[in-house]
């Protein structure tokens, strides 16, 4: 199911749910992590899908250019997203 909302707004990519669509907003990690988003092609207006969340533990799979990567809810709650319309 795709988050609705009437205009765009900001969230955490982490709060992306299987199926929903957005574009990254920003990055607010620091350091060796947001080195690790950027190698990823985590940037700027970078569209990207929640694929898969673990029941299990604090993982999720993104596509992220046409790759699939994996990254824990405290990586991805440092990447402000825009859902997409």
């Amino acid at each position: 199911m795709n988050h609705t909302s009437t205009s765009s707004s900001l969230s955490l990519l982490s709060s992306l749910r299987p199926g929903d669509h957005a574009r990254v907003s920003s990055l607010e990690a620091a350091g060796a992590i947001r080195r690790r988003l950027l190698d990823l092609g985590i940037t700027e207006n970078c569209p990207v899908e929640c694929l898969f969340k673990s029941a299990h533990s604090d993982m999720a799979a993104y596509r992220v250019r046409g790759a699939v990567i994996a990254l824990r809810d405290e990586t991805a709650g440092k990447v402000n997203i825009k859902y997409a319309k």
